[in-house]
């Protein structure tokens, strides 16, 4: 049974009270911070990080206590087994946050029955609250999103990342990077997927691949692409899932173009030579 109108439109709703206080909190710590801890080798996590997860949690387990959860500093919780399952990453792009980098935020986001039903991201530093209901639309600061119109190649500005194990795939990386940068009129690396996704909806960007990426990088922002018209897939094609290794965002127009490129090194070869 899917939900009605009214039902996302409240989780909605209370992600947008969720997502503000975890908004301020991140405000609180940004460019102040003492120090950060390591998670890997480029891995950070600030006590930004901690508080903002915290204040989040805390207000599912109030509220929506009857819900499971997946959190990016935490873990699984809540309720086992629930029909709802709450995927938060608390900061996105923290280390942007811990050298003062404004390109940062909080990605909220609830699925219902393994479908993403609302989510939001909240940039404190950019002034930018993004919201989305599924069949309801997506909007930035209560404006209405739509990706661009834009269908030559060479006017689009595409940007991607860099996993964490990215010396594992530094090769193929770069081989991308050069498709990319040669055909497009910009590339970018901008370390927050969440907001890399909420800027395809917002038009600013035509797309945005990447690999090895975690459900809560993606699963607000892949909302806010589908409900401002863009499309949303694997590499090849296949349909997107908040849990799948590789990612292609873009405008719709431009999608079949950008997974061309990446056909021209596939990668499931990549992964296969990787662990050779």
């Amino acid at each position: 049974m899917s939900l009605s109108p009214q039902a996302i439109a409240e989780l909605r709703d209370a992600i947008a009270v969720m997502g503000a206080d975890a908004a301020r909190v991140l405000a609180r710590h940004f460019r102040k911070l003492d120090s950060y801890e390591k998670k890997g080798a480029i891995d950070l996590v600030t006590v930004a990080d901690k508080e903002s997860e915290a204040v989040v949690l805390a207000a599912i387990h109030e509220r929506f206590p009857d819900h499971a959860i997946l959190a990016e500093e935490s873990g699984s919780g809540g309720a086992s087994g629930s029909d709802y399952l709450w995927v938060i990453d608390p900061l996105d792009g923290t280390t942007n946050f811990a050298h003062g980098m404004p390109n940062f935020g909080a990605s909220l986001a609830v699925t219902h029955r393994g479908v993403v039903v609302a989510g939001g991201v909240f940039a404190p530093a950019l002034g930018d609250t993004y919201l989305a209901g599924r069949g309801l639309g997506a909007t930035r600061n209560g404006e209405r999103l739509r990706v661009s119109s834009i269908d030559r190649f060479d006017e689009a500005l595409i940007v991607t990342g860099f996993p964490y194990d990215r010396a594992t795939h530094a090769a193929w990386l770069t081989d991308m990077l050069g498709r990319f940068l040669t055909r497009s009129q910009g590339l970018l690396r901008l370390g927050s997927a969440a907001l890399d996704l909420a800027y395809v909806a917002a038009g600013n960007l035509e797309g945005f691949y990447e690999s090895n990426l975690h459900a809560w990088d993606m699963a607000a922002g892949s909302l806010l692409v589908e409900e401002a018209g863009g499309r949303m897939s694997t590499y090849t094609g296949e349909p997107f899932s908040i849990f799948t290794d590789n990612m292609l965002a873009s405008n719709g127009v431009l999608h079949e173009a950008m997974r061309a490129v990446l056909a021209e090194a596939p990668w499931e070869d990549e992964k296969r030579r990787a662990q050779a």
